[in-house]
């Protein structure tokens, strides 16, 4: 049996209206102790602000978090994995694209959150494929600390 990206991803994931200030983002991301926010515009996922957006392009351009908006910052367009999919493919798609962390979608609809450390702690197996895709697809450094701890 292979484990598909539903059987270890994070159901609860906690989203910003594209159009809310870098500010409500960075509160709700401390509320919620969390890495990363899910952008969403009507309902729809349309890109992610992460910790690392918010270090290069707000506060290393100088930028007011109380007048940036979320879509000016955030990475888009998203990578997303599907629930049906391998987690050997989501672990390649993610060295692939340069990314640690994919939305889950179905239909549109965003259903959950997977992340690199969750590839890395969830069992041995996981810990080969990680191994696999990291020798076809060289880590960027922000994804060489995970990579290290987890997998070298």
């Amino acid at each position: 049996m292979s484990l598909k990206v539903e059987d270890v991803m994070v159901e609860d994931v906690i989203t910003v209206e594209a159009g809310a200030t870098v500010r409500k983002a960075v509160s709700l991301m401390n509320q919620n102790e969390i890495g990363c926010l899910i952008v969403v515009k009507q309902g729809k996922a349309i890109g992610i602000l992460t910790e690392r957006d918010m270090l290069t392009r707000v506060l290393a351009q100088g930028r007011d978090p109380e007048r940036t908006r979320v879509s000016e910052v955030m990475s888009a367009p998203l990578v997303v994995a599907d629930p049906d999919m391998e987690l050997e493919e989501a672990a390649r798609l993610m060295f692939k694209m340069k990314v640690k962390k994919l939305p889950v979608v179905t239909n549109g609809q965003l259903i959950g959150l997977i992340t690199l450390t969750d590839l890395a702690r969830f069992q041995p197996q996981i810990i080969k494929i990680l191994k696999k895709a990291h020798a076809v697809n060289q880590a960027p450094k922000r994804m060489q600390k995970v990579v290290d701890y987890y997998i070298a």
